[in-house]
């Protein structure tokens, strides 16, 4: 499933072929993804500008002149591809029609963003911009791992006395939202803090130290344009190439890249998600 770098890559590569423009048309192709979509979905869009493309945790939101925001999840394997933008932005040509393209964008500039997902995970609500935060999907979370309420104060609380891996904490989206299990991997990994290691026995330096390190593993990803794996695809088609940077994630039995350790890549199972972490370098 994508995660945060993924899915602002997308926002950031849906930029200039959305924002400040009218949708011209949109289409909605089948009654449901996840859930069923909103009541009148696309006549609810047709006719409105985007004012705004804006992402919490891994939500794509977009807010229109209809004082309404539509909120894109991808899901699995939801993928919004752009075509035809006059910027300049993409070279795609507008592609024939494919079965999985659920929404359809036509931009008043010419372009098309076609959301397309096989499985249908993805997911998309309307809610009225000025009350979005109270969303079912967005009032639980926590702060982003990027913005200024992502703190050594507030991360080292969130610890305190826990008796849960580092990484499921990491991972539970009240503490801090976005995080995922590919860049919670490389975040350890840069800490030296192994995986199962419980975070409330982690010192107060340490849990601090962390979150420099998320900020920088999440901005390198976001740099290097989100990673692709399995069907994740940037908003202009071109695959994201971070995954060839990862100092753990995938990289079972592999040596660690760290220099002056001797240690190999393992990989274990929590909570149904893999871990790879150093044998030697983490503890």
């Amino acid at each position: 499933m994508p995660e945060l770098p993924e899915v602002e890559t997308v926002r950031r590569g849906l930029t200039p072929a959305m924002e400040g423009v009218v949708i011209k048309q949109a289409d909605v192709n089948r009654p449901d993804l996840r859930w069923p979509f909103p009541v009148d979905m696309a006549a609810r869009l047709t006719g409105k500008r985007v004012e705004r493309l804006r992402r919490r945790s891994k939500y794509i939101l977009m807010d229109l002149d209809s004082g309404e925001t539509l909120l894109v999840h991808l899901g699995m394997s939801g993928r919004m591809l752009v075509s035809g933008d006059p910027l300049g932005q993409f070279v795609h040509r507008h592609p024939a029609p494919e079965k999985h393209d659920h929404v359809v964008f036509h931009m008043a500039n010419n372009a098309r963003i076609t959301f397309n997902d096989p499985r249908r995970f993805g997911a998309m609500d309307l809610m009225e911009t000025a009350s979005a935060d109270a969303h079912k999907l967005l009032a639980v979370l926590g702060p982003e791992p990027l913005g200024n309420d992502f703190h050594e104060s507030h991360l080292i609380a969130a610890f305190k006395n826990k008796n849960s891996p580092v990484k499921s904490v990491l991972l539970d989206q009240r503490i801090v939202s976005g995080l995922g299990n590919i860049y919670v991997c490389e975040a350890l990994f840069r800490a030296k803090i192994h995986p199962t290691r419980k975070a409330g026995k982690i010192s107060g330096a340490r849990v601090a130290g962390l979150v420099p390190i998320v900020r920088e593993v999440l901005a390198e990803a976001i740099e290097a344009g989100g990673s692709s794996l399995r069907d994740f695809r940037q908003a202009d088609g071109e695959l994201g190439y971070f995954q060839h940077s990862f100092d753990a994630y995938g990289r079972e039995g592999d040596p660690c890249k760290r220099s002056g350790c001797t240690g190999q890549i393992r990989r274990i199972v929590q909570s149904g998600r893999s871990s790879f972490y150093c044998t030697q370098c983490q503890r």
